[in-house]
């Protein structure tokens, strides 16, 4: 993501990066980051929380439209509804991606775990 804005920002358009991991985007030079404390992979919210996800992306917008230099790191006001620790991450069914390809991940674990050891 890091890098797109980056490639866009070079060519003239603005951009915004929300993130959960804010401190590694000032590092490398983000142009614009509207920070949530969110746990990793769930940056606008739970899994169909429509309404909570419109929120973040509404606040979103709303610090892009006040960033205005280099470098910005705005926090957004949200906390979430629950202790990480207890954040149930895979959602009721898996991807179309990973149904696609199941057996050729299943292939390469079994080959994976009966390949000799190189120690």
């Amino acid at each position: 993501m890091g890098l797109a804005a980056r490639f866009l920002e070079e060519r003239g358009f603005s951009t915004i990066v929300l993130s959960t991991t804010w401190e590694f985007h000032r590092a490398v030079g983000i142009p614009r980051t509207a920070a949530i404390e969110y746990p990793y992979g769930r940056p606008v919210g739970q899994a169909g929380d429509r309404e909570g996800q419109r929120k973040v992306l509404l606040k979103t917008l709303e610090v892009f439209e006040k960033a205005k230099n280099p470098g910005e790191v705005w926090h957004l006001p949200f906390q979430w509804p629950e202790d990480p620790k207890k954040t149930d991450w895979q959602p009721p069914e898996m991807s179309p991606l990973i149904r696609y390809y199941l057996e050729d991940i299943k292939k390469a674990r079994q080959q994976a775990s009966e390949a000799p050891s190189k120690s």
